[in-house]
């Protein structure tokens, strides 16, 4: 497999692309925005923004709701975080990798105390963050996890004799305390054929980590951030670079020479396969991605036969429904059914990967009769999400041709990140967000820009996405000055549509 990682680093935006033999099969977006200081309080999470997930917090329990089985943690954000007692029970002092059984809330946290939380779940429409008391702290090899001596593995590690040499290293890390006392370790699988030293210097690097988080504890009051997760660059060249990764390519001089600073200081055999993009357009149109992106957010993804599959969020869960619609070309009933159902069940846990879907998904396959022939489909689909890092469950097929699906919920999907309810549309019923437009528009600004070096560059769009801008005027111009564009005018025009967004320069 020929993987390549793109980094779109925009003036306001980072767009990671993963692009496994000429097709794109994850997506990434972040808001670029300085961190805030450590101990300071949490900025809440906007539509698109820099994501929470592996941010340590010192939070205060706000309530302990013994019939939800859960306690409220302020932890500085709008909404408390919410604390389930499973994820509670390193603080009833049980271990963090058997889960033989649940503990009470009631034995694990009491109101007004604090106790360390890290964010697991980012805050999802009008939910808060969810949070968990069973701190970890991951690195390339290695996943620290502070007080809960143990080895455990990702269950992506399927050689049995690698797991178990794997884990006899880490017995010897955690026997010769290396790194830090009193702690465990989870094994990646990007430590497959990792040798001792590796492991030994990416225990030593963890615990590097984690010494300056027990040091602010000591002075913090909750609630204040102790520990804030690599930045947007490293944590993709941390968790989406790999031993089948030919090509990391960055669009910006700044990013590059953080992925590459990142890599000398961890993963010194990655930093030659990282290049600077100098093309003469932008990267992502050099490889055809924005149009594919665009129909991310429609519900109708079409299939080579000439069916399709339609993709419909509710708040409950995700439909999925199978159609054959124009495919004639086999024999039977059975052999269309199969034919459609096969490449629906390859493009559906792509789909899901690349629109960050998450929670229950029911998919609707056409009917079929032959048992080989409805395994054949389960297996498509089980290899689908095969290398989907998000924890999923999949269910067999019911005898109407359901299937269920249970994939991890830890961001928004792109449709809710995208998109906004919109009374008159009368076709889906959302419209793309002022912000999408908007950072569209950044983008074309910055095209502009490139091709006309020193120009004045003249945008002009709807009154709401002008405005838009406006609340975020100064990060913009800064970065689109960083991407070489340091002449923009901003013009809303009330006669233009709402998705329009005009540039031209002078």
């Amino acid at each position: 497999m020929d993987k390549e990682v793109l980094i779109n680093a925009g003036a306001v935006e980072l767009r990671v692309a993963v692009v496994e033999d000429g097709r794109l099969q994850e997506l990434f977006l972040e808001r670029l925005a300085r961190p805030e200081a450590e101990g300071a309080r949490l900025r809440p999470l906007g539509r698109g923004g820099q994501s929470l997930i592996g941010n340590i917090v010192l939070g205060r329990v706000q309530r302990v709701l013994p019939g939800m089985q859960a306690a409220f943690v302020d932890i500085g954000l709008d909404r408390a975080g919410f604390l389930g007692a499973r994820e509670a029970r390193c603080l009833a002092g049980l271990p963090g990798f058997e889960e033989e059984r649940a503990p009470r809330i009631s034995e694990c946290v009491r109101e007004g105390e604090e106790v360390l939380v890290q964010i697991v779940k980012d805050p999802i429409g009008e939910k808060g963050a969810r949070v968990s008391a069973n701190v970890t702290l991951p690195g390339r090899l290695l996943v620290l996890v502070p007080n809960q001596r143990g080895v455990a593995l990702s269950r992506r590690i399927e050689d049995e004799a690698e797991r178990e040499r794997l884990t006899e290293l880490c017995k010897t890390l955690l026997i010769d305390g290396t790194g830090s006392a009193d702690v465990g370790y989870i094994i990646r699988s990007a430590a497959i054929g990792a040798k001792l030293g590796d492991l030994r210097q990416d225990a030593e690097r963890l615990a590097g980590a984690w010494r300056p988080v027990q040091q602010r504890r000591k002075h913090a009051r909750a609630p204040a951030t102790l520990y804030h997760d690599l930045d947007p660059i490293e944590r993709t060249m941390r968790d989406e670079v790999d031993a089948e990764t030919s090509r990391v390519v960055v669009d910006d001089r700044q990013a590059l020479n953080a992925a590459r600073a990142y890599c000398r200081r961890v993963m010194p055999a990655a930093e030659n396969i990282i290049e600077l993009y100098d093309g003469p357009g932008a990267l992502f149109d050099s490889y055809g991605l924005e149009d594919e992106i665009a129909t991310l957010i429609e519900p109708r993804v079409p299939l080579p036969s000439g069916g399709w599959i339609t993709i419909e969020g509710t708040e409950a869960l995700t439909a999925v429904d199978v159609n054959s619609g124009s495919y004639t070309e086999a024999t039977g009933l059975e052999e269309t059914s199969l034919r459609v159902n096969l490449e629906a069940a390859a493009e559906i846990g792509r789909q899901l990967r690349l629109r960050g879907i998450g929670g229950l998904v029911v998919i609707d396959f056409i009917h079929l009769n032959q048992p080989e022939n409805i395994e054949h489909v389960l297996t498509v689909l089980h290899s689908s999400l095969a290398h989907d890092r998000t924890p999923t469950q999949i269910s067999g097929m019911s005898e109407f041709g359901l299937v269920e699906i249970t994939r991890k919920r830890t961001r928004d999907p792109l449709v809710k990140l995208m998109t906004e309810c919109c009374t008159p549309c009368r076709a889906s019923g959302r419209r793309r967000t002022a912000e999408s437009i908007a950072l569209e528009g950044v983008r074309q600004i910055e095209r502009a820009g490139k091709a006309a070096p020193g120009a004045c560059v003249i945008a002009r769009a709807a009154p709401d996405v002008i405005r838009w801008i406006k609340r975020h005027e100064d990060e913009i111009r800064g970065g689109l000055a960083r991407r070489g564009a340091a002449r923009v005018e901003f013009e809303a025009g009330d006669e233009l549509d709402r998705n329009r967004f005009d540039v031209s320069t002078r």
